[in-house]
């Protein structure tokens, strides 16, 4: 029975690495060792850069939320809980986005969630 050669998976794998790790400086870029180390390190900094992402925008959205919420005489987790007890359910990326755009509506939010915290 013939012997089976590697060549072609493995080069198959080196060109993949080094496709990925394309503009990289230096060595990393020519050298599949070098290549595959930077490109893993690059997986996992993209992999919590995911992360990291949703954390800061909902920290975003939070805080144009409470700047819009002070203008209209309440603080952030009153309106919150207002909004909640009114049965509002409206996400805080939608809040965020009535706060910048649409000052009228967030209002007639504070509104409705005063009511029902004085209820």
């Amino acid at each position: 029975m013939a012997r089976i050669k590697g060549a072609m998976m493995t080069r198959k794998r080196r060109k993949k690495v080094l496709k990925l790790a394309k503009g990289y400086f230096g060595a990393k870029s020519k050298l599949f060792k070098t290549a595959k180390e930077a490109v893993m390190k690059s997986g996992n900094y993209a992999y919590i850069g995911r992360r990291l992402k949703k954390r800061d925008f909902r920290r975003l959205w939070i805080t144009r939320i409470s700047a819009a919420a002070k203008l209209n005489g309440m603080n952030y987790s009153t309106f919150m809980n207002g909004l909640k007890k009114a049965g509002i359910e409206m996400n805080r990326k939608m809040l965020a986005d009535l706060a910048v755009n649409d000052a009228t509506a967030f209002a007639a939010l504070v509104k409705s969630a005063k009511t029902a915290l004085e209820k």
